[in-house]
């Protein structure tokens, strides 16, 4: 069996004639240009997969590309009542499923921007939690270097033999209540 090969060109113009401003199915555009459906949906597998804009002919706009429903988007607008019918009809669709698409591409961006704004706000929760840790640690830090000199400086002290003196009352020293930790108490 010999396989037919086309030119370039052709397939470009076939292509053309099916995407959405022409929009004409495959079978129909194989009876018309003597090619064979199979080949023809090969070549329009091949046109999407190099991103070109080839709708399929699913009815069901939550099984179509992104492409797909923008495109319904965009040609829709101009047309009015009764042409926007005809194109659904063209197409195996309700009205109603066209301006899904239109709302769902309307608030595309709102969409983003809404899940943007919710993945930053544990963000912005986790950068306060770690702050607030920062500013106890350092609080801890510092407690502990107080700690840690008045360590060494008693241990200073009881090594040189000196004991630290103590005020039990405001009472200057000699007064019978001031307490010399070092002396005796006499017999």
């Amino acid at each position: 069996m010999n396989k037919v090969r086309f030119p370039a060109e052709r397939k470009e113009v076939i292509l053309k004639k099916m995407a959405p401003s022409m929009s004409m199915n495959i079978p129909e555009l194989a009876e018309q240009e003597g090619i064979t459906a199979t080949t023809l949906y090969n070549w329009w597998k091949q046109g999407r997969a190099r991103g070109q804009v080839l709708p399929s002919r699913s009815t069901q706009p939550d099984q179509w590309t992104s492409q797909e429903k923008f495109q319904s988007v965009l040609e829709t607008p101009p047309m009015n009542e009764a042409e926007v019918s005809a194109y659904c009809r063209e197409r195996g669709l309700y009205p109603e499923q066209v301006e899904a698409c239109r709302h769902a591409c309307m608030n595309a961006n709102t969409d983003a921007a809404e899940k943007s704004k919710q993945q930053r706000q544990p963000h912005k929760e986790e950068q306060k939690r770690l702050l607030k840790l920062e500013r106890e640690l350092r609080r801890k830090d510092k407690v502990l270097t107080e700690m840690a000199a008045l360590l060494t400086l008693s241990k200073k002290q009881r090594r040189s033999g000196a004991q630290p003196t103590t005020r039990t009352t405001g009472q200057p020293p000699g007064s019978p209540r001031y307490r010399d930790s070092g002396a005796r108490r006499p017999a």
